[in-house]
């Protein structure tokens, strides 16, 4: 790998690039047939872009946050606009002297946008978008109480005959309080995990990774594995599927692929590809609107964000969701307007546990 800055920009989409090509025409043809290929990638953004990761995760080492990514995309064309993979691809690993990939807090390398991650409450709003298919409403209400989910365990979420307190699950949300009757609403304004499971568990498993999958999320094939805990991000996803994802949302339900690439040229100016736009819709247009204006609202999150919280941009009207691990390993900001969404992640890449006291605004 290179080791000079100078030498290279925006080295994790440089290299998502080349794989891309790698894959597609094979090693030879790109090393050996002098191909023209024109990207997505906005410099100026891609350059704000690292700059803030460069700045974020300096100051999340306080929560002992070594890593950070982020990449950003154009919901109305699904093209790629900026990615950073970690925080400084040419940084030396930590701890120094750490072999890349071995129990590295921070590896430059490694894309953390294409690598498997837990998204915690970021993968909510799929869950709520399939019970609102199902007619639920933003104002259908759940009792946020201490719950034990599991048939084999008493109310009380103490273990049954012959079971052991592992097969038992009574989640608590993130503040340890519970809040007895809300909506969905405000279940999933401020992110509460109780009510969260019980409407997983009305929407349907199944018709949750369907829609999930239908929006962009690539990686829950096995569905065998997935609980209820799928809807605190009981399962490995991948930022840019995320992005991707949340980019439905933005777009009033309509999906297009992420892209990075406008043109491939070969030496003689033949034109091997070329961006196409194609789209789908795939939610309703008034299902993408409700979650929008549930994620949007300001006023709805302040039980538990507070008014002035990073989440509030102002006088820009913007959709965020959060999302932070049960074990504090990964921390996420999704956040969308109609022309731009970026997702965040925060984190080690040896899956390091991060404060709980910075896990919740780090991003």
């Amino acid at each position: 790998f290179l080791k000079r800055k100078e030498q290279i920009a925006a080295p994790h989409f440089v290299f998502f690039i080349r794989d891309y090509l790698n894959n597609k025409y094979g090693e030879d043809v790109i090393e050996k047939s002098g191909l023209k290929v024109t990207t997505t990638l906005d410099p100026n953004l891609q350059e704000i872009a690292e700059k803030v990761v460069e700045e974020g995760a300096e100051r999340n080492k306080n929560y002992q946050a070594a890593n950070a990514a982020l990449v950003a995309l154009d919901p109305k064309t699904g093209q790629l606009l900026a990615m950073v993979g970690s925080k400084n691809y040419f940084g030396d690993p930590e701890p120094e002297g750490c072999a890349p990939g071995k129990n590295c807090r921070f590896d430059g390398n490694v894309n953390v946008v294409t690598s498997l991650r837990q998204p915690g409450s970021a993968f909510k709003p799929f869950v709520y978008a399939a019970s609102f298919r199902k007619g639920y409403t933003p104002d259908t209400g759940v009792w946020d109480i201490p719950t034990e989910f599991s048939p084999l365990c008493n109310w009380d979420r103490t273990p049954g005959p012959n079971v052991g307190p592992e097969i038992c699950y009574h989640p608590v949300n993130y503040d340890g309080l519970f809040r007895g009757p809300v909506t969905f609403k405000q279940a999933l304004s401020n992110s509460l995990n109780v009510p969260s499971v019980k409407v997983l568990y009305l929407a349907g498993i199944n018709a949750a990774i369907n829609l999930a999958e239908d929006m962009g999320i690539t990686t829950l094939k096995d569905r065998s594995r997935y609980g209820l805990s799928l809807v605190l991000g009981g399962a490995e996803v991948k930022l840019l599927d995320m992005a991707s994802a949340y980019s439905v949302f933005a777009d009033d339900g309509i999906k297009r692929e992420p892209t990075a690439i406008l043109k491939v040229e070969d030496a003689s100016g033949n034109i091997l590809e070329e961006y196409r736009e194609q789209s789908q819709r795939v939610i309703d247009a008034e299902i993408a609107r409700t979650i929008s204006d549930i994620l949007s609202d300001n006023t709805a999150r302040a039980p538990m964000f507070g008014l002035n919280s990073p989440l509030n941009l102002g006088d820009r009207p913007a959709a965020v969701k959060t999302g932070t691990t049960q074990d504090y390993r990964d921390a996420w900001t999704v956040g969308y307007t109609p022309s731009l969404v970026a997702g965040v992640w925060v984190g080690n890449n040896d899956n390091t546990e991060i404060q709980k006291s910075g896990a919740g605004a780090m991003v």
